[in-house]
């Protein structure tokens, strides 16, 4: 995105990309729909950036939600708002808007130098790259634009090796963290082997004071999913900091206690207890385990439980989340460099001429379109901050 700004401002501008061809993590973004930004109103948009949205705001106002949806149709990808409001491009797939993508580009001039990966700066605060062939290549610009990416899914290419190299300079940058992550559960082998791949559907996630709608996963080693990814930073940071959180699993959210105790009331008869639950509270198979679990955990059976605990559990599930998985599975990264250490052309203030801009800076939002949103932003921010500073340099 910045490459495209630059070019269309009159700068030559080159591409240097770690990997053998353009777009590796934007074509794993679109592998199961494309999902390019959100159509809710931009203040409620905003506020998926939390504390990083005042950072973000002016970029994502000079390139927002609707202007994205306008230059993908440009490229030949119309788009449309799917039932939770994300936007997808009508092909539902990454691969066709790239090729567009890549063909405007050439278009403009702009060139590509594949399998050259950036190691930092030499003595003379030129660019130095790994090329294929074991050589240094060295480049002297008259601006830089930084997209490097977090650190989640590093053989897509960002594997989060700058940070050194920023912090040896004296540029703060935060801890990498993932992002719209899973978790770890220490199921029972029961459990695990019975339910691992099943969905929680049209369930209710807590955590503290915050609670999301949605779907869950579980997995073999715990649990992940839409819902999950919403409240990842909460979780995150309470696994951090106390070795542990309990995530509360509302299974019939749109039902109160009192009328599931008057559903679980009735006579059970020669029902089992699982078939009974399934019948008066409509409640999955999976969602009796996670019931089943918290019983065995009690040391008590779920068939000792009277109407109110059964009722009380249902909607209040505990369960004891023990680690987060590994930031190389997340779907994105927190932490990166501080947003003060850019100004407001998102250019680094201590490396004059230098811009960053994407994931590498600490931001985070959940999934739903807002993560491919702001990294295309804050690459436009930082291609017209360059044609800024070129005119005045």
């Amino acid at each position: 995105m910045a490459a495209e700004v630059l070019a269309r401002g009159g700068a030559r501008v080159t591409v240097y990309d770690a990997m053998p061809s353009a777009g590796r993590k934007f074509l794993m973004a679109g592998r199961g729909g494309l999902n390019l930004t959100h159509s809710e109103p931009l203040a409620q948009f905003m506020a998926r950036y939390r504390e990083a949205a005042p950072n973000l705001k002016a970029a994502i106002d000079a390139f927002s939600p609707d202007a994205l949806r306008a230059w993908s149709e440009a490229l030949g990808e119309p788009t449309f708002v799917g039932t939770s409001g994300r936007v997808f491009p009508k092909a539902f797939k990454a691969s066709p808007l790239l090729r567009a993508w890549l063909r405007r580009l050439d278009a403009v001039g702009v060139r590509f130098a594949f399998r050259h990966r950036w190691t930092g700066w030499d003595a003379e605060g030129r660019l130095q790259f790994q090329t294929p062939d074991g050589a240094l290549a060295i480049v002297a610009a008259r601006a830089t634009v930084l997209a490097l990416g977090g650190a989640s899914w590093p053989r897509l290419g960002s594997d989060g090796g700058w940070v050194d190299t920023f912090a040896a300079r004296g540029i703060a940058v935060s801890e990498l963290r993932p992002a719209n992550s899973g978790f770890t559960v220490a199921w029972s082998d029961v459990f695990r082997d019975r339910f691992e791949g099943q969905p929680l559907k049209g369930v209710a996630l807590t955590v503290g004071a915050h609670t999301v709608r949605g779907e869950a996963m579980i997995t073999r080693n715990g649990i992940e999913g839409g819902a999950i990814y919403a409240l990842s930073a909460e979780l995150r940071e309470a696994v951090l900091d106390l070795g542990q959180a309990t995530l509360r699993i509302a299974l019939r959210p749109d039902l109160d206690t009192a009328a599931l105790i008057t559903r679980l009331s009735g006579t059970r008869g020669k029902q089992s207890l699982a078939n009974f639950l399934r019948k008066a509270a409509q409640l999955s198979p999976v969602g009796i385990g996670l019931m089943q679990e918290v019983a065995i955990a009690s040391g008590r059976p779920l068939a000792s439980f009277s109407p109110a605990e059964l009722a009380h559990l249902i909607n209040a599930v505990p369960v004891q989340l023990t680690g987060v998985a590994s930031i190389g599975r997340a779907i994105s990264t927190a932490g990166g460099i501080a947003l003060d250490e850019l100004d407001e052309r998102f250019m680094l203030r201590k490396l004059p001429g230098i811009f960053a801009a994407g994931e590498m800076l600490d931001w985070e939002a959940p999934t739903g379109g807002y993560l491919l949103q702001a990294s295309f932003a804050t690459g436009a921010a930082a291609g017209r901050g360059v044609l800024q500073w070129l005119e005045k340099s």
